[in-house]
């Protein structure tokens, strides 16, 4: 979001932000074997604020992301091989975005688009969901979208994590705040042209994204330091365990590769960096390479609840140094409270 911190608050954050990337030794990431699903830079400089990240079903190694606020209806198709920029995709029906936060694939094809952020927690009487099919050819183009109006059931809230479940399509969305957040099921069909009603089903921790794995047994969920992977049964969260997500300047953003066998961080920023990180049970990486970013951009943040956490060549460096990465982020993270969106 285009929210930051001022004063000298946020100057202290900002220059601490800027010194734990270099302890980290987070440099650009490269997709240096030419295949797709690897560790890639987002080269378009229009993108500079990717909020929402989705693996295409049609076409491989091909992502989706948006802007957050003060952009436009554009989605953008993004080459994990190269970095750039395939095709723009202009929403057309759909109004003027105000803040979109999120982006997801549903079992019929179809982008989801969710206009859901609320930095002023509940000043909004509504949010929106955009949706159209995704294009079979990758070139620009303007599209019809569907928009629908959504509220939840306990009143207006921020949120930024959208999820489509990818056997049932029913349309998921996670609140985020400091002290925790909900997850809020939406109706089994969108309706557009009617209010859809939300209700929270269950409790998250702070959320900036998410995303279904795609056989919809598994729901991760990221905040700026660490992700939570959950078992997903019956439209509830089970068992859970900590994936150890990249250290990112401002982690805004998830999604499973279309195979299933990692999961993708993404940055807001410009140049910002997309980061593979295996998961368990996936490809050819097992409970062995979990949590194991592919790249030079990685490193753990300082995840929470410690299974994940703390492996030994586990992209950490040395125990100093992600002692002081902890500290740091801790530090930051107080710092960023004052943040909102």
């Amino acid at each position: 979001m285009r929210s930051y911190p001022t004063g000298p608050a946020g100057t202290r954050a900002a220059a601490l932000a800027a010194a734990l990337l270099l302890l980290a030794g987070a440099g650009p990431a490269v997709a240096d074997d030419g295949r797709p699903d690897r560790d890639f830079t987002i080269e378009d400089p229009r993108i500079t604020e990717s909020s929402g990240l989705a693996a295409s079903r049609a076409h491989p190694g091909v992502y989706w992301t948006h802007n957050d606020s003060d952009d436009g209806p554009y989605v953008f198709a993004v080459d994990s091989r190269t970095g750039k920029t395939l095709a723009t995709i202009t929403m057309r029906g759909v109004g003027e975005p105000r803040d979109v936060e999120a982006i997801s694939i549903g079992p019929d094809g179809d982008i989801y688009v969710g206009d859901i952020g609320d930095n002023l927690d509940g000043t909004w009487s509504h949010v929106w969901i955009y949706r159209f099919p995704e294009p079979k050819q990758l070139r620009d183009a303007t599209v019809d979208a569907v928009q629908y109006d959504v509220k939840y059931a306990d009143g207006a809230r921020n949120a930024e994590a959208l999820m489509v479940h990818p056997k049932t399509g029913r349309v998921y969305i996670a609140s985020k705040n400091e002290d925790g957040g909900g997850l809020y099921e939406g109706p089994a069909k969108l309706t557009a042209g009617a209010v859809n009603t939300f209700r929270r089903v269950d409790e998250v921790p702070w959320v900036t994204d998410g995303a279904f794995s795609p056989d919809g047994k598994r729901l991760v969920l990221r905040s700026y330091f660490s992700a939570r992977e959950y078992a997903f049964e019956n439209g509830r969260l089970g068992e859970d365990r900590s994936v150890a997500a990249p250290f990112q300047r401002q982690a805004e953003s998830v999604t499973y590769t279309a195979d299933g066998s990692a999961l993708m961080f993404g940055s807001e920023g410009a140049r910002s960096d997309v980061v593979r990180v295996e998961v368990a049970g996936g490809g050819s990486g097992g409970d062995q390479d979990r949590g194991k970013p592919s790249g030079s951009a990685g490193g753990e943040a300082g995840e929470q609840g410690g299974d994940g956490g703390g492996e030994e060549g586990n992209g950490g460096g040395s125990a100093g140094l992600g002692a002081a990465i902890v500290v740091g982020a801790g530090v930051l993270w107080f710092a960023l409270r004052r943040k909102r969106g």
